[in-house]
C-alpha cells in the first residue's frame, strides 16, 4: 500500500502562534511535519524566531520535534527585494540543523536582473545545507502567475530552485492543470494547500489570502485536477481563517483544515 503524502501544517494557518506552539498543536492534531516561520519577517504581533541569535529557542525546538517525532518540512520566508538582505548562510544553517530540507521564497523586487543575481545567490547558500528553495508567487508581490515565476526559475539556472504553487494563487492567476503539465515535473517543488471561499469575488484578495481561507474541497477552486497535474510532493496547510478559528479553536480549526486536505488528496492520488 503506498504510503499517505505528507502533510505539514504551515504558520499562517494560526497566524501569530509561537513556534513551540505549533509543533506540539501540529503533533496534536495529526500532522506529519510543521513549516516553521524562523527567517524573522518584523511583522507586528508576529513572533521573531531569530534561531541564529536565540540559542535557547532553537534548543526547545529542537527538543519539541524529537518528542513529537515530527518533521521540519520547510522555513519561511526568504523574501527577494532591493532593501533586504541576500545572505542567508545563517538561517538556513540553522533550519538544516533542525532537519528543513526546503525554503520557502517570494520576488518582491522591481529589477528582473537584481532578481536574477539574488535567486543565483540565495540557491547556491541552500545548497551547502542541502535545503531546496521554493519560489512562490503570491497575489500581491512582483509575479503572480506561473509563467512569471518559471521564467525567472529558467534565468537563475539552479537545480535546487523550485516552483512552489500555493491553490489560493494557481486559482487567481487562472493558472491551468494544462499549463502546469507543460512543465517538466521536477521543475515543481513543495505545495500550499487550501482553499477559496465560493463568495471571494464580494471580498478583497488581501482579506481573502489573511484571513478567509476556505477548508480544502469547501470552496471555488478545482482541486483534484490541479494536483493531479502536479507531482505527489509534500503538501504544507497554509489556511488562515479568522471564524474558523474563533469558532473551532486553534486546535479544532488545524484538524478540519487536515480532514479535509486528507479527503482531497486520497482521491488526487487514489
Amino acid at each position: 500500500m503506498e504510503m499517505q503524502r505528507e502533510v505539514s501544517l504551515a504558520y499562517l494557518t494560526i497566524p501569530g502562534i509561537e513556534a513551540l506552539d505549533q509543533i506540539k498543536l501540529a503533533a496534536e492534531a495529526g500532522y506529519d511535519a510543521v513549516s516553521l516561520r524562523t527567517i524573522p519577517m518584523g511583522q507586528p504581533g508576529e513572533p521573531q524566531n531569530d534561531l541564529v541569535h536565540d540559542q535557547e529557542l532553537f534548543l526547545k525546538i529542537r527538543q519539541a520535534l524529537k518528542e513529537t517525532g515530527l518533521k521540519l518540512l520547510d522555513i519561511e520566508l526568504v523574501r527577494v527585494r532591493e532593501d533586504l538582505p541576500t545572505d542567508y548562510r545563517a538561517a538556513f544553517e540553522k533550519g538544516a540543523e533542525l532537519g528543513a530540507t526546503n525554503v520557502l521564497s517570494s520576488d518582491w523586487s522591481q529589477d528582473e536582473s537584481f532578481a536574477v543575481d539574488a535567486y543565483g545567490k540565495i540557491c547556491e547558500q541552500a545548497r551547502e545545507f542541502n535545503l531546496t528553495v521554493n519560489l512562490e508567487y503570491p497575489a500581491s508581490s512582483t509575479i503572480h502567475n506561473l509563467a512569471g515565476v518559471a521564467a525567472l526559475q529558467e534565468k537563475v539556472k539552479a537545480p535546487n530552485l523550485k516552483l512552489f504553487l500555493d491553490m489560493l494563487y494557481v486559482f487567481w492567476a487562472k493558472d491551468t492543470p494544462e499549463a502546469i503539465k507543460a512543465l517538466d515535473p521536477d521543475r515543481f517543488g513543495l505545495i500550499h494547500l487550501c482553499d477559496c471561499p465560493k463568495d471571494h469575488y464580494l471580498v478583497d484578495r488581501t482579506e481573502t489570502m489573511r484571513a478567509r481561507r476556505e477548508y480544502p474541497g469547501q470552496g471555488a477552486i478545482p482541486l483534484v485536477p490541479i494536483l493531479k497535474a502536479l507531482p505527489k510532493h509534500p503538501c504544507s496547510i497554509e489556511l488562515p481563517n479568522t471564524e474558523d478559528i474563533a469558532r473551532y479553536g486553534a486546535l479544532g480549526h488545524a484538524k478540519r483544515c487536515l480532514e479535509n486536505a486528507r479527503k482531497i488528496l486520497n482521491e488526487v492520488d487514489a
